[in-house]
């Protein structure tokens, strides 16, 4: 019999290598067999690229989920489809979880993706070379027909919507427009293409194709200083990803794990150059041009809410837009419209 003498130190490192791989192994099968999940986004722009780089990125894979992105075409049919349970999260405007929570499918909102509005209001280009140049030119101006000018929004009660109405009431002329839904990136901008609408509410890298192709040029940025300042007055979560309470009821550990992939992606984009992070979102948002996505990026990194956290004040502060006539919405306290707990958990773990 031949006797083996094996070291305490040799122990150890035997210990220590087999923990190891059990943990390789358990966190390969963990991502090859992950807890099924799925998220909806409304249209291909850059603005939601917290999510193409939670998947591009690997993040959801390593937070155990096997995971899946939809485009809604709208934001209004991303709130439909997360309603309809064919999807577990969504991304979109705020109003989207409140409008469920008033509907009798109780939503939460999860964590904020920024602090403004990065889009601004698209002329046709025709229109500005006659000297509209300004929305209030826009609002006195009369279709050939003699109707009110046409203004496009992606849906009629999605995110371009409620911005758009809010500045345009702010400044009295909101019922000066014909208002109709364009649906997503292509129909949008076919239809200022082929002068179907008069003013379009675009994203950043909406109005670079655009201008570049000379379709339209913008002649009001919604989230420009001397425009959100004077009439909003401070950071709003505008863009938000929010599920059902019946999901965070049902499965706490898959709500964590998305809002930690989520935080991570954050983090990721935060100290990413723009053209990093378009060679991660770029299968996403073919839509545009690469220098249209590369400003939208930009824009996106200017105005992003890193932390996530939406406190009592901009909250307060996003009311103000939120519960309106126009919305429906009916006011819903901070507390009962956000659940932070999931984003403050994943902050404590990745910093």
């Amino acid at each position: 019999m031949v006797a083996t003498i094996v070291g305490r130190r040799s122990v150890i490192r035997l210990v220590v290598a087999g923990t190891a791989a059990a943990a390789f192994s358990t966190r390969r099968s963990s991502a090859q067999s992950g807890m099924p999940g799925s998220s909806v986004y409304p249209v291909a722009v850059p603005l939601y690229q917290l999510q193409y780089v939670a998947m591009g990125r690997g993040f959801l894979r390593d937070e155990g989920l096997d995971f899946k992105l939809l485009q809604g075409g709208s934001g209004t049919k991303s709130r439909e489809i997360l309603a309809a349970g064919q999807a577990d999260f969504a991304i979109g405007d705020v109003t989207h979880s409140l409008q469920l929570s008033n509907r009798g499918r109780r939503s939460r909102i999860l964590s904020a993706v920024d602090t403004r509005v990065t889009g601004g209001l698209l002329s046709r280009k025709d229109l500005y070379d006659s000297g509209l140049d300004d929305v209030r030119k826009v609002a006195s101006w009369l279709r050939p027909d003699g109707s009110k000018p046409i203004f496009g929004v992606s849906s009629l009660g999605g995110t371009s919507h409620v911005w758009a109405d809010y500045f345009t009431d702010s400044m009295g002329i909101k019922d000066k427009f014909a208002w109709v839904g364009a649906g997503n990136v292509e129909t949008m901008l076919g239809a200022l293409k082929t002068k179907q609408i008069d003013l379009l509410g675009a994203s950043a890298s909406m109005i670079q194709e655009a201008e570049i192709r000379g379709w339209g040029k913008n002649i009001f940025a919604l989230g420009a200083p001397e425009n959100w300042d004077r009439m909003i007055g401070g950071n709003v979560p505008v863009t938000a990803n929010f599920t059902l309470q019946s999901t965070i009821d049902r499965d706490p550990a898959k709500v964590q794990a998305y809002v930690n992939a989520l935080y991570r992606a954050g983090q990721w984009i935060k100290t990413s150059s723009a053209a990093e992070i378009y060679g991660i979102v770029e299968p996403y948002v073919g839509s545009t041009s690469r220098d249209a996505n590369l400003i939208e990026i930009e824009a996106y990194k200017s105005a992003a809410d890193y932390d996530g956290i939406i406190d009592d004040t901009s909250f307060k502060c996003g009311a103000k837009v939120w519960f309106r006539d126009m919305t429906g919405i009916k006011p819903i306290a901070r507390e009962d419209a956000v659940a932070d707990v999931f984003i403050r958990a994943a902050k404590k773990k990745y910093g």
